[in-house]
């Protein structure tokens, strides 16, 4: 299985908009992030993790060819509101699956109603299949099974996903001990790290590295990083051996 980091922001970006921030004018193409996603493929299986305003972008830089479907983290913005350019994909395909908690698919409906509308829809708009995801029931993905993960992000239920020996957590900052047990055995963990400082919503680095030494993956990427993080190749130096700083169009194989 391949794994590609189509964006390893978090909800700016970086550079962000009007920012004189060091990172922001950094040269360094691992300094510039697009909102956070990846994209997961195995034999002739392809689906994308959450796809937000820079979806677009993502796909034509990735040369990605097809999406069998997309699994959504939850309803913010940047992990949602590419939604309408799957169109292409659309008009190569049909219909695409989309796998999110029943709340997320109820946000959608109401943001993106249009895509949604079954009465005099209009015939270029997205059309998708919605599959409830519910928390303890894991779920058929191609040929794979995914293994929903429950975090909070603050106050609002997030999934996880953990596909064979991959998982992949974003906007994490608290975890019961039932849904850490589901993450043994990892050989790759993707968990965000949004900077040093703590946050109200989001595991900080040290959040995060003590996750990982928890969770005891082989090993393990950050993302979900904000331009307060650093830079890249500073952050890297500092980190554990088998801890990595996830950058846009990285490619691993599991």
């Amino acid at each position: 299985m391949k794994v590609y980091f189509l964006g390893t922001g978090t909800s700016q970006g970086i550079p962000v908009i009007g920012s004189n921030h060091p990172v922001c004018k950094s040269t360094d193409f691992k300094d510039k992030r697009l909102r956070v996603s990846v994209w997961i493929s195995w034999e002739n299986h392809s689906f994308v993790i959450d796809c937000g305003p820079d979806f677009r972008q993502q796909m034509l830089s990735s040369n990605c060819q097809k999406v069998d479907g997309i699994l959504f983290t939850h309803e913010h913005a940047d992990h949602t509101a590419g939604i309408d350019d799957i169109r292409p994909f659309n008009f190569k395909q049909g219909e695409i699956p989309i796998y999110a908690h029943q709340r997320v698919i109820h946000n959608l409906r109401k943001r993106f109603d249009y895509v949604f509308e079954t009465v005099n829809k209009y015939p270029g708009a997205p059309s998708v299949a919605t599959i409830e995801v519910v928390n303890n029931e894991p779920f058929s993905l191609g040929n794979k099974t995914v293994i929903p993960i429950d975090v909070m992000h603050g106050n609002l239920q997030v999934f996880g996903y953990r596909i064979d020996d991959f998982a992949y957590l974003t906007d994490v900052k608290t975890i019961e001990k039932s849904e850490i047990e589901k993450l043994k055995n990892l050989k790759v963990l993707v968990i965000n790290a949004l900077r040093e400082e703590p946050h109200d919503t989001h595991f900080n680095l040290k959040e995060a590295l003590d996750f990982i030494t928890l969770v005891q993956p082989k090993k393990a990427y950050l993302t979900h990083i904000s331009h307060i993080m650093g830079y890249h190749e500073e952050v890297q130096k500092n980190l554990p051996e088998h801890v990595y700083l996830a950058y846009d169009n990285l490619e691993i194989t599991i």
